[in-house]
């Protein structure tokens, strides 16, 4: 540290940037859940670094990085206070997923400390109200829900647009969204559904929403699993 200074990196400095950038955008969005924080934080994020060039993961120059490297990307304050749409969750988002993992009944009422009954029908953890989408066991097709909240302008128009990962057909229904309130909830359909014939690894792409203002970007990871291993069989 000649010059003073000196460039860390990882975990440890990483959590207490991010905790600070929290701190900020609670203090500008009290109402804000800590899931609309999140969205806000990884929806609005750089996909590349601060001089427009690919990132790459750490500690391998040659190896462009990806979603399971970086998240939404790298984190963008500014933008993350004002993100347009965000992907909440409630105590019901939690709920269903509790279900949705195989927990029964009596131990979520004494997570939740209420009584509570999962639905009949056992819900997807692939519909769990996060800003992204990862389908790690993909055979032919995937259908899943999303809903965003508006915390933009009143009345805001999104489309839908769509980077399909390699070899994945991705669509999404509706495919405009239109907004006349401030918090207003949409939700919509996201149909994935893949071309390979065999076991792939993980592919990568994203949907964005945006109003021509706001963009509001989520990731998609999809691993097409035709046959099952070998390994999974024993």
């Amino acid at each position: 540290m000649n010059g003073g200074f000196a460039l860390h990196s990882g975990t440890s400095m990483a959590a207490p940037v991010i905790s600070g950038i929290i701190a900020l955008l609670k203090a500008k969005h009290p109402n804000w859940s800590p899931a609309a924080i999140r969205s806000a934080i990884v929806t609005t994020a750089w996909k590349t670094d601060p001089f427009g060039e690919p990132i790459f993961a750490e500690g391998s120059p040659r190896k462009l990085a990806d979603p399971f490297d970086f998240g939404g990307g790298l984190v963008n304050p500014n933008r993350a206070s004002k993100p347009g749409l965000v992907y909440d969750m409630d105590t019901d988002d939690y709920v269903h997923y509790l279900c949705a993992v195989g927990y029964n009944d009596s131990a979520i009422s004494k997570l939740v400390r209420q009584g509570i009954a999962c639905p009949s029908a056992k819900p997807s953890v692939l519909d769990v109200n996060v800003p992204s989408i990862t389908i790690p066991n993909l055979r032919n097709s995937a259908t899943l829900t999303r809903r965003v909240t508006n915390v933009g302008p009143p009345n805001s128009t999104y489309k839908a647009l769509v980077e399909s990962p390699f070899g994945i057909t991705i669509t999404v229904t509706p495919n405009i969204l239109v907004f006349h309130s401030t918090a207003q909830e949409i939700s919509y359909q996201v149909r994935v559904s893949t071309s390979h014939q065999v076991n792939t690894g993980y592919y990568f792409g994203s949907l964005t929403w945006t109003d021509g203002v706001h963009n509001v970007t989520i990731p998609i990871s999809a691993r097409t699993q035709i046959l099952q291993n070998y390994a999974d069989e024993n």
